[in-house]
């Protein structure tokens, strides 16, 4: 069997651990320290697919539509975005870690096609936060991959994201009959309330870590009026 070889290590900051990335054959694996299993793997990304393929189905025949991915991971996200809009269209990717970026531009960015280099993505390395926090309607839609869900693992302040406050500022970022979608690693019904509270109508998707098998991650579905 081929071993796992440990490539590089990146700092989340406000203490919120360490990201390991290492690589078997073809391969790769992104893992936080402190707890068993892993956060990411290369052969693991249906549902972060499906995220954008939900989110971004009322603008796949609008020109210059504003997309706003939250979370680079493995670019999978990203690449279905890309994929699923038109060629006048503009992705903004937004990845806390700078070393996630430098990872995704090196051997990892195979895997999900090289997303960072299609010339529609810009890349803001920095708190998605910052992006949500403007109260200019600016996005058509919004895909949140940013953490495992409604309550924050990796990030504490990612909780903001997730609050009553956090969705009403998310809400004015969007622009008339956008979508929100935001991947979580379960159900929570409370936070469903939370965004039918800030003025979303709301759907739930269960989705397969793979096709047809796997893990069940739910998708959060919400549509601005």
């Amino acid at each position: 069997m081929i071993p796992w070889i440990h490539l590089d290590t990146a700092e989340i900051p406000n203490g919120g651990g360490e990201l390991k990335l290492s690589q078997r054959g073809e391969e790769f694996s992104i893992k936080l320290s402190g707890i068993r299993g892993e956060l990411m793997n290369s052969r693991v990304y249906n549902s972060e697919k499906v995220l954008s393929q939900l989110g971004c189905a009322h603008i796949t025949s609008i020109n210059n539509a504003q997309v706003l991915v939250g979370g680079l991971g493995m670019g999978y996200t990203l690449a279905a975005a890309l994929k699923a809009v038109n060629s006048s269209s503009q992705v903004t990717v937004a990845e806390l870690i700078p070393e996630v970026v430098e990872w995704n531009n090196g051997p990892l960015g195979n895997c999900a096609g090289n997303p960072l280099q299609d010339k529609r993505t810009v890349v803001h390395v920095g708190d998605v936060k910052e992006l949500l926090s403007t109260q200019i309607p600016t996005f058509d839609s919004i895909l949140l991959d940013v953490d495992n869900g409604p309550e924050g693992l990796t990030h504490s302040d990612n909780n903001w994201i997730y609050s009553e406050r956090g969705l009403q500022s998310i809400y004015a970022t969007m622009r008339p009959k956008g979508t929100l979608a935001i991947w979580s690693a379960g159900p929570d019904h409370l936070f469903t309330v939370r965004l039918k509270k800030s003025g979303f109508r709301v759907d739930t998707h269960i989705v397969r870590a793979r096709p047809g098998k796997g893990s069940r991650h739910t998708i959060f579905l919400a549509k601005k009026p």
